[in-house]
């Protein structure tokens, strides 16, 4: 079990200083004012930033990152999880995705200079996600400007943002202090687990001709570095992988007589909750990102200013995944793998002589030890903590298990984009601004190709350990009978989001009472979002045709991380990824692009976005603040992919043109689906579902009120408030996702899919905060925060949509109703707490924040993403030749996601387990804490030596289900080591 509850770890955090929070400060007047963190000259930056943040209107706060590799943090998001109230999704020890005030990151809006990024994902299961949230993996932490953080929203601001938004904005040429200005840094990475070493570049120059009328600024970035990741987890085949309970009906290897000396009868067993399976597995592969910006600025007088910005960055991440794994579940149903992967009851039978005929055989159950939990929900339950799952004695070897690697050829994702800004001041009272931007980012896989094993023994031992500790596994009886190839699959896929948007913005100063100006403005986004799979024909249904044989041990060193227990098994083999890619270059064959399509899985989204806003900026005695309100309207068209029962409509060949179908006009004939086309076999065009699109249009209309306001209640205290209404779009497999499984009996025709009419989400917020500037360099704060949404997707449920499908048992069309998503309401309400404070003039200090957010959700399950504490805490010290930081970041517990929910998940099911009924697991992630630290030596004016190191303490990132007594995943990622020479000019 965690030793440290939140609050204790947060508090201890703070006892500690262990951790520094980014200065704050801010350099763009055309931003509201706000809190920043600026990198260059911490003392100098924080004494900044406390003068600002006395003067803002709204809740904001700001990250610049001017002086390149000053903090501890690679991308963006590293350095927004420093922030009270943010918290992000990390993946092999890298910040991602940014969630704000204990929401997921499908809640929080990102955009760049005032314009959304469409982004890919590097990873296979995030590229056919469906997720609205913006990975930040592709962008360099170098490129930025700024990013400021609105946690109180105003009218001026893109919608989209249900939680809060972010603004990240770009240098620009004219705002440089010299002509002509630059750095190079050159470096390495060095990571600890794989202990492979890569090189580190970056370089930009910025220049401006003497008039100041005209600059621009080139960068380039070259930045990679090796990741693994060793785990212990969940993940197997079989017939049950994941947590269930024994039931000694249909596993008759349990008896009294198996139980003999425990003092357990078989009966006792029932209903105990136990693990299907037992998995050691690690990844291993490269994060290689390059890119660039440039910028153009043209500003002939101080009324016209024009800047062109553009920014692309592309990340190659080939990886490669190993796993074995025991089927402890298979065993005790007495199941058996089979060639073609079929699981459940489509598994064939044990055999316990190996003969043909021979008797089925059933695992038992010996030295057993039970443990309770209490769930989340406050159920008591009984796991099975450490048992052998064992074959009578005198069985030959019986599937035990599986191992298996899949390689991920060609995973990479790309994100560019091309703004152009424009401001005019059209008269003293009077300016105008505008913004035209186009945006694309394709996450793609060329080949997702792997074979999975498998493996016979008789027998698997096992011992539940802590939820950060590694469990025991041992697995007997193995190498009597080689392992057996059951299971093959490549495939492709190419995940494409796109946007083109324009706006134009006026302000008029009225200066007149309370109103010191008007803003008005009107915004245009046309979006795309299309994602495809391509499956490869085989030329044979033969697995065993060519299936490799040279194997290599996984690393020695492999689970060093994990602690885990003695004697445990944390051996393996695998091939090497140069032998998977023959394999699948010989076993399978061209056929048409057009042939390997998977049109189940597509998803085709158009989005049109219109919205116009007007705003006062509001001033009188001792305050200031902001009133106004947005109109949007959201149009939103689907192609929805929808089955054709197999015989309907003809298949063509591949290569073949399309067969007409009277019944379908609209049928695509075309296209593969996972039909075979074997090389030996007669062609037969009416196997298998074909498919036709269903198009959608539907149209949303909201209205955002929103207001800030600023108070002084002493020079040194100021107190703040806010209230509005945010808007934030569903995913886009909820509105767009495939039908499938139509299913007619006595209580009617069902089909899974998606729901067009799911409307946005919506969020009535409040914000009031309070801060004291009681010293030099020195505040302290505190912020109470309310959020009630409406519109919060509940999936998996019958949402009341229909459609219109063949029914094959009548032969005509019947309407179905679709199993999709309904909406509901949740809650959101919290406090952040902000203490910072140098010591004298020492050149030491410390920052401080920790929030808290309560969610709730209608329907009583946890929200997914959300943690309800987060703590940054630490301390830094600065002169003119030395900067040092030590940085920390705590996070809660929170529901586990890495891919958007599938509309006919059973997220909102209910679950039976030993006579309690309760709702279906989710899988949470443990708090977890993390350190960073960096260090920058001046060695002359210009030249500049930098160390920056991320997860010192090596954390463990652990995963459980109903409780920490069902562990369900661990990992370990291993130390970041960054080493830069740095020369400015």
């Amino acid at each position: 079990m965690l030793k440290q509850k939140p609050l204790a770890a947060a508090v201890s955090m703070a006892l500690l200083g262990a951790a520094a929070v980014p200065a704050l400060a801010q350099d763009d007047a055309a931003a509201a004012p706000v809190q920043k963190v600026e990198v260059t000259g911490i003392r100098a930056s924080m004494a900044k930033s406390l003068a600002v943040k006395r003067d803002a209107t709204a809740n904001v706060e700001v990250i610049t990152a001017e002086d390149v590799g000053k903090m501890p943090d690679k991308n963006l998001a590293d350095s927004l999880q420093r922030l009270p109230g943010v918290a992000v999704r990390t993946d092999y020890d890298e910040a991602e995705k940014v969630a704000m005030r204990g929401t997921n990151p499908d809640m929080s809006l990102i955009v760049f200079n005032g314009h959304t990024v469409s982004s890919g994902d590097w990873y296979v299961a995030d590229q056919a996600s469906s997720s609205r949230s913006t990975s930040l993996s592709l962008m360099p932490s170098s490129v930025l400007n700024q990013a400021i953080v609105y946690k109180t929203s105003q009218a001026n601001i893109v919608d989209g943002g249900l939680a809060g938004t972010i603004n990240v904005t770009t240098r620009k040429p004219l705002a440089q202090k010299e002509r002509l200005s630059g750095v190079a840094s050159v470096g390495a990475s060095y990571a600890t687990l794989p202990g492979k070493t890569a090189p580190d570049l970056n370089a930009s120059v910025n220049w401006k001709n003497a008039a100041g009328t005209f600059g621009f600024i080139v960068q380039g970035f070259a930045e990679k570095r090796y990741i693994r990741r060793d785990s212990a987890s969940r993940l197997a085949y079989g017939t049950s992988s994941g947590w269930d309970v024994i039931n000694t009906t249909t596993m008759k290897g349990i008896t009294d007589a198996s139980l003999a000396g425990t003092g357990l009868k078989a009966a006792d067993l029932n209903g105990v909750r136990l693990p299907g399976s037992m998995s050691t597995e690690f990844v291993e592969g490269v994060r290689d990102r390059k890119g660039g910006m440039f910028s153009l600025e043209f500003r002939p007088n101080q009324d016209v200013d024009v800047t062109v910005t553009g920014f692309s960055s592309t990340l190659k991440a080939p990886n490669y995944g190993r796993l074995k794994a025991g089927a402890i579940y298979s065993m005790l149903l007495g199941k058996a793998s089979l060639a073609d992967g079929a699981t459940g009851t489509s598994a064939p039978n044990t055999n316990a002589t190996g003969q043909p005929g021979g008797p089925q055989v059933f695992a038992s159950i010996r030295n057993p030890v039970i443990g309770t939990e209490t769930t989340m929900y406050g159920d008591r339950l009984r796991v099975l903590k450490s048992a052998d799952i064992v074959f009578p004695d005198g069985t030959v070897p019986q599937y035990i298990g599986n191992s298996e690697g899949f390689y991920r050829e060609g995973a990479r994702a790309t994100s560019a984009f091309l703004d152009l800004d424009g401001k005019w001041r059209v008269s003293p009272d009077f300016t105008l601004k505008t913004l035209l931007s186009t945006t694309r980012g394709v996450g793609r896989t060329v080949a997702d190709q792997g074979l999975t094993f498998a493996s016979f023994g008789t027998g698997v031992s096992y011992a539940l350990a802590g939820v950060d500790n590694a469990p025991y596994v041992k697995y007997d009886g193995t190498g009597v009978r080689p392992d057996q190839l059951v299971l093959r699959t490549i495939s492709g896929l190419k995940t494409t989001d796109r946007e083109t948007s324009g706006q134009v913005d006026g302000e008029y100063k009225v200066g007149k009472g309370w109103v010191q100006s008007i803003e008005a403005g009107l915004r245009y986004a046309d979006h795309h979002r299309d994602s495809a799979r391509r499956y490869p024909a085989y030329r044979s249904p033969n697995l065993q045709a060519g299936v490799p044989v040279r194997t290599i041990p996984w690393p020695s060193d492999f689970g060093a991380g994990l602690d885990g227990p003695a004697g445990w098994d944390n051996t393996g083999t695998t091939f090497e990824p140069a032998v998977l890619q023959g394999y699948f270059a010989s076993a399978t064959k061209a056929t048409s692009d057009e042939y390997e399509r998977r049109i189940a899985t597509e998803l085709h989204i158009r989005e049109r976005q219109g919205a116009g806003y007007v705003m006062a900026n509001l001033e009188g005695e001792r305050w200031s603040g902001n009133a106004g309100v947005r109109f949007v309207q959201t149009r939103i068209n689907a192609r929805i992919p929808t089955p054709i029962t197999a015989g309907v409509c003809a298949r063509a060949a591949p290569g073949q043109n399309a067969i007409p179908c009277a019944a379908y006009p609209d049928a695509i004939t075309t296209a593969g689906d996972l039909q075979p086309v074997y090389d030996d076999a007669p062609f037969d065009p009416l196997t298998g579902n074909t498919y036709y699109f269903v198009r959608t249009d539907r149209r949303f209309d909201n209205w955002l009120p929103s207001m800030n306001v600023r108070y002084e209640l002493t020079q040194d205290q100021i107190v703040r408030f806010g209230a509005s209404r945010t808007l934030g779009r569903q995913n886009y497999n909820l509105l767009g996702a495939g039908f499938g499984t139509p299913v007619c009996d006595a209580q009617g025709c069902r089909v899974t899919g998606p729901n067009p009419d799911i409307k946005p989400l919506t969020a009535d917020n409040l914000d009031a905060s309070w801060a004291w500037y009681f010293a030099r360099r020195a505040m302290v704060g505190v912020d109470l925060f309310y959020s009630r949404i409406q519109g919060y997707a509940k999936t998996g449920t019958g949402g009341g949509a229909t459609i219109d499908l063949w029914d094959p048992a009548t032969a005509a069309l019947k309407t179905y109703a679709v199993q999709t998503s309904e909406q509901q309401g949740a809650h959101i309400a919290g406090v952040e707490l902000s203490y910072e404070q140098p010591f004298g003039s020492s050149g030491f200090g410390f920052t401080s924040n920790v929030s808290r957010a309560r969610t709730k959700v209608d329907d009583g399950r946890p929200m997914v993403g959300a943690s309800e504490w987060a703590a940054n805490l630490g301390g830094y010290f600065e002169n003119d030749k030395v900067s040092l930081r030590l940085v920390a970041n705590y996070r809660s517990e929170y529901v586990n996601s890495s891919t958007a929910p599938a509309p006919t998940a059973n997220s909102q099911g209910l679950a039976s387990v030993n006579g309690v009924l309760m709702p279906t697991a989710p899988t949470m992630a443990a708090p977890v804490t993390t350190l960073a630290f960096s260090a920058s030596w001046n060695m002359t004016q210009n030249l500049v030596l930098a160390f920056d190191a991320t997860n010192l303490t090596n954390v463990k990132r652990a995963y459980y289900r109903y409780s920490e007594e069902e562990q369900q995943k661990l990992d370990v990622s291993g130390r970041q080591f960054y080493v830069n020479l740095k020369y400015r000019f």
